[in-house]
């Protein structure tokens, strides 16, 4: 079960009750990287293989799913071996986001070349679509929600961070054929450089929010090409960078 039940007291309207309220259960996950690198995490017990496929990529650990020999889950326990050619010649450092990840120095950042053009309408629409599909946000609201679209086909994972769901759909994309490249994700949060250093590395040519870009996110978007969509709610929305991809009429 991803809900679970706790005791509290509710307190509105100048009256308070004790009620059963329910809250997200999350564990503490720990992926190990070639019996050397472990990183413990805390996220919901689901979608780990995604979420496992998602991060190598996402942090610039492998470039192919033939780089990864071997992803085996035992409960909250991911056991990964990888071609460590790139785990040789990055420099990694500890981040302080909640994903709680080895992320990459941004040394580099290639830029994304994709045709890709979504209409503005289907945006709007999808924003409130992910929200529909956020079950476990909709019954405890403690988790972020994340989704890809590919070719129509609209794919959603929810946790409670924000860098593992959208992990787990850039997961999803790789292992079941996407071309990420005329691809978008959407989800709910901010978009600094760690979230669109993503897209720049699995080649994801738009980011959309219902939230804000940061500073350091935009910078990373021109440097790969990435489109971001910020503030997505209701009938409006911002456009940053290479704005052509999304279409007006």
């Amino acid at each position: 079960m991803k809900i679970e039940k706790v005791n509290a007291i509710k307190y509105k309207n100048n009256q308070h009750e004790e009620v059963k309220e329910n809250v997200v259960k999350d564990e503490t996950i720990t992926l190990t990287i070639n019996g050397e690198i472990s990183r413990s995490l805390s996220a919901i017990e689901d979608s780990l293989k995604e979420f496992a496929v998602g991060y190598l990529f996402n942090e610039n650990m492998v470039k192919s799913l033939e780089d990864i020999k071997k992803i085996e889950i035992d409960g909250v326990q991911i056991n990964a071996e990888i071609d460590d050619t790139l785990l040789k010649t990055n420099e990694t450092v500890l981040c302080s986001d909640s994903a709680g990840g080895w992320r990459s120095k941004i040394k580099e950042v290639n830029p994304v070349e994709s045709d890709l053009q979504v209409n503005v309408k289907e945006l709007l629409d999808r924003i409130e679509e992910l929200k529909n599909n956020a079950e476990i946000w909709q019954a405890t609201g403690g988790t972020h929600v994340a989704g890809i679209v590919h070719n129509g086909q609209f794919v959603v994972k929810e946790d409670v961070s924000r860098h593992v769901a959208v992990d787990k759909v850039i997961g999803y994309g790789l292992l079941n054929g996407f071309n990420l490249n005329q691809s978008y994700v959407i989800y709910s949060g901010r978009m600094p450089a760690d979230m669109v250093i993503k897209m720049s590395r699995a080649g994801v040519p738009i980011l959309a929010s219902n939230a804000a870009p940061a500073n350091s996110g935009y910078n990373i978007a021109k440097k790969g090409n990435i489109t971001l969509v910020g503030f997505l709610r209701g009938q409006r929305c911002n456009i940053y960078n290479n704005q052509n991809r999304v279409i007006f009429d």
